[in-house]
C-alpha cells in the first residue's frame, strides 16, 4: 500500500442522510464511527461495497457507547468499556474494516502510575489484535480542558516497550499542536516507526473552544491556527499511512476549500 488519502465521518458528523457525501471525491478510504442506529451503520457498509472503498472504524460504532474509558472512568467503568470494546473489534473484523481506531493512551488529567496503565492496557490491546486479526490503531488525544496530559504519558512511555505489542499509533495533528505547540516534532517523531493513521484538520479558536477546520495550504487565508505543512512533509516519511481528513461541518466550509486541500496534501505525499 502506498499513501491512502481517506474521508472521515466526522466531515458529515456520521449523519445517516449525508454518508454519500463521503464518497463523492473518490477517495480510496473512509474513517467513521458514532453511528446513530444500526441501520446507519448498515447502509454505509452498503455504500462502502458499493464505492469499492477501504475504510476504518473510529471506535465507538455507536454513539452511546464509549469514547475514552479504556483506562479511567470518562463515561463509565474500564471494565465495561472494555467488554464493550471486545464486541467492536469482533464487529469491525467481521465487516472487513481495515483497522480499528480507539482513543489510547486517554488521562483525563494527571494521573499517577501512568507507564503501568498504559502497558497493561496494551496487553489487553495486544491480545484483541491476536484473537480477531484486526489492525488495532492507538490514538493518544487531549484530556478535559485541553489537557495535555496523555500526550505528554505516550511521549514518556518507552518506545522499545510500545514496539513489543505491536500496535500502531494514530497522530491527530491538530491535538499535538494546541498540546505541544511548536514542539511538535520532538513529540512527533519518535512516534513515526508506528504511525498507521494521520488525522488531518486545522484549529480555528472561538469564544467557547476550538473547531476542526479543513486542511489547506492557506493557513492564514482560512483563519486557522496552525501552519501544517511541516507536519504533514514530516508524516509523509517512512511507512505508509492513511491521511485522514477530519474537520467538522460547523464553519460549512465550501467545496472549492476542502478539493484545494485534497489536492496540496496529494501533492505533499509525493
Amino acid at each position: 500500500m502506498a499513501h491512502s488519502i481517506g474521508m472521515s465521518g466526522s466531515t458529515i458528523m456520521s449523519d445517516r442522510d449525508r454518508l454519500p457525501e463521503l464518497f463523492d471525491k473518490g477517495l480510496p478510504h473512509v474513517e467513521i464511527g458514532e453511528f446513530g442506529d444500526r441501520d446507519s451503520y448498515l447502509s454505509f457498509l452498503n455504500l462502502a461495497r458499493e464505492n469499492k472503498v477501504s475504510f476504518g472504524i473510529h471506535v465507538p460504532h455507536f454513539r452511546e457507547n464509549s469514547k475514552y474509558d479504556l483506562l479511567e472512568e470518562v463515561k463509565m467503568h474500564p471494565s465495561l468499556a472494555r467488554k464493550l470494546f471486545v464486541e467492536e473489534v469482533q464487529e469491525a473484523a467481521r465487516s472487513g474494516a481495515s483497522y480499528v481506531l480507539v482513543h489510547f493512551p486517554y488521562f483525563k488529567g494527571e494521573a499517577e502510575s501512568t507507564l503501568e496503565k498504559i502497558e497493561e492496557g496494551l496487553q489487553f490491546l495486544q491480545h484483541l489484535q491476536e484473537s480477531y486479526g484486526v489492525p488495532i490503531v492507538c490514538e493518544p488525544k487531549l484530556g478535559h480542558n485541553k489537557s495535555s496530559a496523555g500526550i505528554q504519558y505516550l511521549y514518556d512511555f518507552p518506545m522499545n516497550l510500545w514496539e513489543k505489542y505491536g500496535l500502531s499509533i494514530c497522530i491527530d495533528i491538530g491535538d499535538y499542536r494546541i498540546a505541544v505547540g511548536n514542539n511538535w516534532r520532538e513529540y512527533i517523531e519518535p512516534l513515526l516507526p508506528f504511525t498507521k493513521v494521520v488525522h488531518m484538520h486545522n484549529v480555528r479558536f472561538t469564544n467557547k473552544g476550538y473547531i476542526w477546520t479543513p486542511i489547506h495550504p492557506d493557513f492564514e487565508k482560512q483563519d486557522t491556527a496552525f501552519d501544517m505543512t511541516p507536519c504533514i512533509e514530516l508524516l509523509a516519511k517512512g511507512r505508509d499511512k492513511y491521511f485522514i481528513l477530519e474537520h467538522t461541518p460547523h464553519t460549512n466550509p465550501s467545496e472549492e476549500e476542502v478539493d484545494e486541500g485534497i489536492e496540496w496534501v496529494m501533492e505533499q505525499l509525493k
